[in-house]
């Protein structure tokens, strides 16, 4: 995607050093675009701790090149084992972090340490290039669903509303996004969609992260609080909600951002169709119940008492917004039961948002069944 007319992937290594990796700083979007260069694992690992690099696909690529890094010090079993486990535990619920470091130890540990290095960046690379691809595909089966849509509108209808919640495009991936990627691309093949852009308390990645991504793409949109999403479907000004995940179940139950399961509800309530798009790389085959077993992380209370923004000076600031002694309670994610899901949108197309649905799209990735097969 571009930013001021230059085309960006959300990570890259540097043309000059191979050894070098970009990324932007996202706790600095959008008053600054800040560049981030990462040369050892530790950097990687602070980055997604801090949220520097945040969305659930950018985690895992980064993170792989993080392992490369470790590499370059320890290229011996132990040293790969170390490493891998050290990254995995940065960020507990995106299972993309997870997924990502155990192909590069799949990938890695059949070879010579000397090898592995010049393996481990090819191996990163080529993650980052299959999540653009995947990504574009996502994009591509969800302007199907947005087609039909529109073409289904009621008569006299000027544009067709989409409510997003949190940060799913091309900054939470290497490119295009996930929940995003079908608007950009109805948005270009001139269907007049507009978003309703979830403010995501408390981090406010959607007014800061969405928004700023729509607007550099010259996407309508209208931020609203959090809670205002029922009440715009109540009166019909939501024709489709689109989020992203952090993690699916084999059943497809979904984890993703705080708030999303109260949109699933509102959804559910006034008839409007709720879709989640997501690459396979999301998909947790080990997990069936979400409510039960997806680890949901808890940042610090600080994200809830106080925000970030510019003063009337222009600078960047953080203030309280509540009675000192107050404590907060930040759990940064929920999930939304697949009884509440419409369907999920993949690489390999829509499907529905259960067991059997999963199954019928990827079968060669259904851990359950190919056990059952061998």
């Amino acid at each position: 995607m571009k930013i001021n007319g230059t085309a960006y992937r959300s990570v890259w290594r540097d043309p000059a050093d191979s050894r070098l990796v970009h990324i932007f700083d996202q706790t600095k979007l959008p008053w600054s675009l800040d560049i981030l260069d990462l040369r050892e694992m530790e950097q990687v690992a602070h980055a997604i701790r801090t949220m520097q690099v945040r969305g659930a696909p950018l985690i895992g690529a980064v993170a792989a090149y993080g392992l490369a890094f470790a590499l370059q010090s320890d290229a011996g079993d132990e040293g790969l084992a170390r490493a891998a486990a050290y990254l995995v535990e940065t960020r507990p619920t995106a299972i993309n972090l997870r997924w990502a470091i155990e192909r590069m130890a799949a990938r890695l540990a059949p070879l010579a340490p000397a090898a592995r290095v010049a393996a481990a960046y090819e191996e990163a690379d080529a993650i980052c290039d299959e999540d653009v691809r995947v990504n574009a595909s996502i994009g591509r089966h969800g302007l199907d669903l947005i087609r039909t849509l529109w073409a289904e509108r009621a008569e006299g209808q000027e544009r067709l509303n989409i409510l997003t919640h949190c940060n799913a495009g091309w900054i939470a991936t290497v490119d295009w996004g996930t929940a995003l990627a079908p608007i950009y691309m109805a948005h270009d093949s001139g269907i007049p969609v507009h978003v309703w852009v979830d403010e995501t308390r408390p981090r406010n990645q959607g007014a800061l992260l969405t928004a700023w991504e729509l607007g550099a793409h010259g996407v309508p949109h209208t931020l609203i609080a959090d809670n205002a999403g029922g009440h715009l479907m109540q009166h019909g000004e939501v024709d489709l909600v689109i989020v992203g995940t952090d993690r699916v179940t084999r059943g497809g139950d979904v984890a993703n951002k705080i708030g999303t399961y109260l949109k699933a509800l509102a959804a559910r309530d006034n008839g409007v169709p709720f879709w989640v798009a997501l690459p396979s790389s999301t998909i947790d085959w080990r997990v069936t119940d979400g409510v039960r077993d997806i680890p949901i992380e808890e940042r610090a209370a600080e994200e809830v008492t106080h925000v970030s923004g510019l003063d009337e000076h222009g600078r960047p600031a953080r203030v309280r917004v509540t009675p000192a002694g107050t404590t907060g309670a930040n759990p940064a994610f929920d999930v939304t039961p697949a009884r509440l899901v419409s369907g999920l949108l993949t690489e390999r197309g829509p499907c529905e948002a259960s067991a059997e649905g999963l199954r019928a799209l990827f079968p060669d990735l259904d851990t359950t069944l190919l056990h059952a097969r061998s």
